[in-house]
């Protein structure tokens, strides 16, 4: 009896180990943690320069109030931002007074690299308009901003209403400029209403230094 419960025994332990055998060996659980994400790359931000980004083109002409950046290539002293005053003449380091109104940025340029000639070895010499103030239009009646208005070029009535702001009281249907011509004064009719519509686009005038905007 006792060999057979030996031989019972021998034989459970024999079947255990093959089972186990059999079995593969468990895999290691996969982490839980998501992958690090790639590094993103960096958008390089945009930077404005507020001199380049004025509106004055190449033909415009400079006039008192305006203030100008007067660069000199490897000068640095010789740099500077400066108003034009009243009289039209900016004032500069070697060459004093100097004149600039009724003359364009590159023209003032080229008065200043030949006048710089006495004094440096090849000047290079930029002229950038940092303020248009010598154009002004003026705003009188119901709007939010009444008096003068520096005018950028190529302005237009609707861009100065914008700019100033109609309150709640104005009569957009009977707005007008008034403009000197030749000694005479002209009444323009504006017609907002229409305007901002797209109709009567005839009525969006370019303005002119001087004129005046009557809001009713």
């Amino acid at each position: 009896m006792k060999s057979t419960w030996l031989a019972v025994l021998g034989a459970l332990i024999l079947i255990g180990s093959l089972a186990m055998a059999q079995d593969p060996p468990a895999e290691p659980a996969e982490s839980s943690a998501p992958a690090s994400a790639a590094p993103s790359k960096s958008v390089p931000v945009s930077t404005t320069n507020a001199v380049a980004n004025n509106q004055a083109g190449p033909t415009y002409v400079i006039g008192p109030d305006d203030t100008l950046h007067i660069a000199v290539w490897k000068e640095a002293d010789l740099t500077a931002t400066v108003p034009v005053r009243p009289d039209g003449k900016i004032s500069l380091p070697l060459l004093n007074d100097v004149q600039a109104a009724g003359l364009t940025p590159e023209q003032l340029a080229s008065s200043l690299t030949e006048k710089l000639k006495k004094y440096i070895a090849d000047p290079r010499v930029t002229v950038v308009v940092a303020a248009i103030n010598s154009k002004r239009i003026y705003m009188v009646g119901e709007v939010a901003r009444t008096g003068a208005l520096s005018m950028l070029p190529n302005m237009t009535v609707l861009q100065a209403l914008s700019s100033a702001g109609l309150n709640q009281f104005a009569k957009t249907k009977g707005i007008y400029i008034l403009r000197s011509e030749n000694g005479k004064q002209e009444k323009l009719p504006v017609n907002y209403r229409k305007l901002v519509k797209g109709q009567h686009m005839e009525q969006n005038y370019l303005l002119q230094p001087g004129d005046t905007i009557v809001v009713p």
